[in-house]
């Protein structure tokens, strides 16, 4: 499985990184970011967005905040990976 690293929190110091990367194979994202606090975990997770989807997290899963300011390294993983599925191959 190879990654494609997009780009990183810009104000990202030593330590903590919010960061985007592009699955190669599968043209999934992949995030790293600031687990949620448990309030906001909570909240998410008490709530059925979905109609028909059940509420609460799978013991799998979990809620993961990604800083406003990255929104434009997410776009452009989102493109790169657009480009890797549409393409049926590796980016």
């Amino acid at each position: 499985m190879g990654l494609e690293f997009i780009g990183m929190d810009p104000t990202t110091e030593k330590d903590g990184s919010p960061t985007v990367w592009v699955e190669e194979e599968t043209a999934d994202l992949i995030f790293q970011g600031e687990m949620a606090d448990a309030v906001l975990a909570a909240e998410v997770g008490g709530k059925s967005w979905v109609p028909g989807h059940s509420a609460g997290i799978p013991a799998h899963e979990f809620v993961m905040r990604i800083p406003a300011r990255m929104v434009p390294i997410i776009r452009k993983a989102c493109d790169v990976a657009e480009r890797g599925a549409a393409g049926g191959s590796q980016l």
